[in-house]
Parts: structure tokens; sequence; C-alpha cells
């Protein structure tokens, strides 16, 4: 399984900007998908998850309300669509599949990562 993430680039405080992880492999449909974020001399931190028929999607606190996660079964492609961005969601994002079809907001729950792709929002 490999999974390619783009749509990261440098944004003004307020804007937007959609990343797309389009996944290789079987059974993309079969499993959860999630977005994590992790700034420099930081941990990696939940941002969203959704399960694998998009029935369940969670959030984490900080994004609540201006990030929206997505996914296109027929596409093998997981979307994070992002709002309102802030400086403070500078970072690098990745997103990986879980090891099940639940929306998984834990690191250990995910076996296979993107390379991750740089958001980067000014002031």
């Amino acid at each position: 399984v490999q999974l390619q993430a783009s749509g990261g680039g440098l944004v003004q405080a307020g804007g937007s900007l959609r990343l797309s992880c389009a996944a290789s492999g079987r059974a993309f449909s079969s499993y959860g998908m999630g977005w994590f974020r992790q700034a420099p001399g930081k941990e990696r931190e939940f941002v969203a998850a959704i399960s694998w028929r998009g029935g369940s999607t969670y959030y984490a606190d900080s994004v609540k309300g201006r990030f929206t996660i997505s996914r296109d079964n027929a596409k093998n492609t997981v979307y994070l669509q992002m709002n309102s961005l802030k400086p403070e969601d500078t970072a690098v994002y990745y997103c990986g599949r879980a090891r099940a079809a639940g929306a998984n907001t834990q690191t250990r729950d995910y076996v296979y990562w993107g390379q991750g792709t740089l958001v980067t929002v000014s002031s």
C-alpha cells in the first residue's frame, strides 16, 4: 500500500486548502483513513479520521468546524478540506490508513503513512 499526499502550500490566515491522499493497492474502501500533522519540534498529532464508508468522522477540537474529512472510495482517495486556516495550523500533514474499518484517532492504529505535505499559514 502506498499513500501519496498532495495539496499543501502557502496560504494566508483565513484562507483555504484542500489536501488529497491517493492510495494504491487493494481494499482501500475496507479501512479507515486519517489525517495527522506534525509541526516543527512537536509530536505528530491527530487531525481528522473517517471510517471505511465515511459514516463516522472524528476531528481534533482544534480543527472542529473548520476542517472536513471525506473520501471517494471509487477513486481510492481521502480529502481534507481546510477552511479558516490559522498560523497554528502550519505543519506537515500526513495521511494514514488504519488497521481496521473504523475512524481511529491514535497513531498506533495506523499501519501505512504517506510522505506528508507541507501546509504553511502566514499571518
